[in-house]
């Protein structure tokens, strides 16, 4: 645990209770997750309860306290997404990658989760990687979706078909 870097954390947002979200948001920043003991370290300099603090940390799904692999996958499963294939591509994707019980991969590189939707049913399946999104997504373009994020490369995403 980076005591100091909490610290300036804690500093960035006065040290205020109410920013808790934000505090936990720029933690989660740094190793893709909330660790337990980074948890209690704050209860203590904030003076607010671990409880507290993991209400709001298991409250919003966007917050993790398993670690996370550097890249998000979130593939869709909502009703359009699912008639329209969702579920093939969870298979691909789960094919392509071998997923831990977290849904992470064994080199931490990926993270793969699903979600009852991402709000652009008309361009269903949808799969997004980080803040990329993909639509209309088939199994045959899951290797060349995630191939671009391989091996820690930072590219632009490839354009669909």
């Amino acid at each position: 645990m980076d005591v100091e870097a909490i610290d300036d954390i804690l500093h960035k947002h006065e040290h205020r209770r109410s920013n808790i979200i934000a505090i936990l948001q720029d933690l989660q920043a740094r190793e893709n997750y909330l660790r337990e003991e980074a948890l209690r370290y704050i209860s203590v300099r904030l003076e607010l309860s671990l409880a507290r603090i993991y209400e709001a940390a298991t409250f919003y799904k966007a917050f993790s306290l398993v670690p996370r692999g550097k890249h998000k996958v979130k593939v869709c499963c909502g009703t359009a997404c699912h008639l329209g294939g969702g579920a093939l591509n969870i298979e691909q994707i789960t094919r392509e990658l071998d997923l831990d019980e977290n849904g992470n991969t064994s080199d931490m590189l990926f993270t793969v989760e699903t979600v009852n939707c991402l709000g652009i049913c008309a361009l269903a399946p949808v799969v997004a990687v980080d803040e990329d999104y993909y639509d209309a997504v088939t199994p045959g373009k899951v290797t060349r979706m995630l191939s671009q994020y391989g091996q820690g490369k930072e590219e632009e995403p490839v354009e669909e078909d």
